[in-house]
């Protein structure tokens, strides 16, 4: 978003010169435009700009207010490389992210995205790592049928972007699991209703992230969130334990627990207070750059101990103290594959879909297996997958042949299994390598190279620092770059390796080597072979890296590798 002047008239005093405007802030742009328009209460604009064509979308909107609707200009293939001021150039195309409370939807709900995947957005779509689905291609004519398709299904785009609660996220087996704690839905579905579309949330100072799970793998990552909300057992009651503070991008930092037990009556309240807490500081307000509520504790010296008394003050109750949680040692924590649900004879039926790249086709025949063979439901998981649910033993059969004529894999290799991809240059303005297209060759050439990994590795992609990707969390984290390459710039990638969570929960490590992409595969194939060649017994990957330093890791990727600058 490039700066712009604040619109007042130079000021002339008597005997002195005029008095110059003051520049604006990218910050400053983005409080005086929320200060000026709840964009939620501005939908009659975009129908007006549907009925008068692209070139009637006031700036502001392209670059900003459209966001609340889950809309973003789409780049134009380039990338930031591409642009001026930090973005890439926007084409006369939009994204728009569809918002799936806890990741769970209908078959008729599906049967609405995959038309409009197929009709409107050349039959592409994106299963996004915060259990959303996001189109691509999507004129700004469509943007209104779009909305309204919908909201006529109970789905909506508001809220999943901009500075607001983003789509909040929950266990994809919730209900199913006979080891969960609790069946949760409920309550992430009221948060939901709680702060995303809430016009007394729709001004926070940046987006913010918001998990509640039962689950006792914690799949849907609350070590990474604003506030993870995550079931526990204290003595004869199940109540949840409260973590705050959790974001990766540039500064990556994982959540704090709160010295709380939260009553399951209670659970809408805190996360209510939370946000409300979020919304107060005015000091995130002054820099995009460090506006989460992570900063509060990287750089404003913020401990659990004062959030939990802020947050008590925000409270009609007193919370209890709280109790130790289980922390999970699972790599994928996704739930794919097949798995018996506690519901006698029935299962849930898990594919695991490359990036999360799928055709609007694709998911409307995924709408019809699921009323044919199963409970006709969709749900979508944090590492770009899906489950069908409640499909009973004798359709198992039926299912997987149905899935497997689509192209997807119930059983898939570690590598394709772990492998998260961002959106990249090809639809991204931010980005600054292409990733989906690059990710999918790369677990092609693993699996060639190294077939039966025997190990569960998350392998992901990012196209720039933001980490969308998410590659501070993964074994091996690819992070692009730009690098010069026969005189001209191109796509490379640092390595960060050893992000865990759960039980080895860190930030993955960056090793100062990178390379351009079609060196990946040899450096990737060296580091996983030296790790079969010198692990001891039943040692994992995990810990495998965390006994050795940057410099030995950086020695194996680089052995007889071509130079870069």
């Amino acid at each position: 978003m490039t700066t712009q002047f604040i619109p007042t008239p130079e000021v002339k005093t008597e005997g002195n010169p005029p008095v110059k405007p003051v520049k604006e802030t990218k910050a400053q742009r983005s409080e005086r435009l929320k200060r000026e328009k709840n964009p939620w209460e501005a939908f009659e604009e975009i129908r007006q700009f549907a009925r008068d064509g692209r070139a009637s979308v006031l700036p502001e909107w392209a670059e900003f207010y459209f966001k609340w609707w889950g809309i973003y200009t789409q780049g134009d293939g380039a990338g930031v490389t591409g642009g001026t001021g930090g973005t890439g150039k926007a084409t006369e195309y939009f994204m728009m992210r569809i918002g799936i409370p806890n990741g769970i939807a209908t078959a008729a709900q599906l049967r609405v995205i995959g038309t409009l995947a197929r009709d409107h957005a050349r039959n592409l779509a994106d299963i996004t790592t915060r259990q959303a689905i996001q189109l691509h291609w999507l004129t700004v004519d469509s943007l209104p049928k779009a909305v309204e398709a919908l909201d006529s299904v109970g789905l909506s785009p508001r809220g999943a972007c901009g500075d607001v609660a983003r789509n909040v996220t929950g266990c994809p087996v919730a209900g199913l699991d006979g080891h969960e704690l609790i069946d949760a839905s409920h309550l992430a579905r009221a948060v939901a209703r709680e702060v995303n579309g809430n016009s007394e949330f729709y001004n926070l100072p940046r987006k913010f992230k918001i998990t509640v799970t039962g689950c006792p793998v914690w799949c849907s990552y609350p070590e990474i969130n604003d506030i993870a909300v995550t079931a526990v057992r204290n003595g004869d009651e199940i109540g949840f334990s409260v973590r705050v503070g959790g974001g990766l991008s540039a500064d990556p930092h994982l959540a704090v627990k709160l010295d709380a037990f939260v009553r399951e009556d209670q659970a809408v309240a805190v996360v209510r207070g939370i946000t409300e807490i979020f919304r107060e500081q005015q000091g995130l307000r002054e820099s995009r750059d460090r506006a989460r509520m992570k900063h509060l504790f990287l750089r404003e010296g913020w401990t659990a101990e004062r959030f939990l008394e802020e947050l008590q003050t925000k409270l009609p109750f007193q919370l209890a103290p709280g109790v130790d949680d289980a922390v999970p040692d699972d790599v994928f924590r996704d739930h794919v594959g097949v798995r018996p649900q506690k519901q006698p004879g029935l299962y849930s039926v898990g594919a695991t879909v490359l990036n999360g790249r799928m055709s609007g086709e694709q998911l409307l025949a995924i709408a019809d297996l699921s009323e044919k063979y199963a409970g006709s439901e969709f749900r979508t998981t944090v590492m770009q997958n899906f489950i069908l649910p409640h499909v009973p033993q004798a359709n198992l059969e039926s299912m997987l042949g149905g899935l497997a004529g689509l192209g997807l894999t119930v059983e898939a290799t570690n590598f394709w299994r772990g492998t998260v991809a961002c959106t990249g240059t090809e639809f991204c303005k931010l980005a600054i390598t292409e990733t989906k297209g690059f990710a999918r060759w790369l677990v092609e050439e693993l699996e060639g190279r190294l077939p039966g990994f025997d190990q569960q590795i998350k392998l992901h992609v990012t196209g720039c620092p933001n980490s969308c990707g998410q590659h501070w969390i993964a074994d091996v984290g690819l992070e692009g770059k730009k690098i010069k390459h026969d005189g001209k710039l191109a796509d490379a990638w640092s390595f960060a390796l050893g992000g865990a969570l759960g039980v080895h929960s860190g930030v993955a490590r960056l090793v100062n080597y990178r390379c351009l992409s079609a060196d990946v595969p040899d450096a990737l194939e060296r580091l996983f072979r030296s790790y079969l060649a010198s692990r001891s017994e039943k040692q994992n990957l995990r810990s495998w890296f965390a006994n050795r330093s940057n410099e030995e890791l950086r020695d194996i990727l680089e052995a007889n590798a071509p130079s870069v600058d």
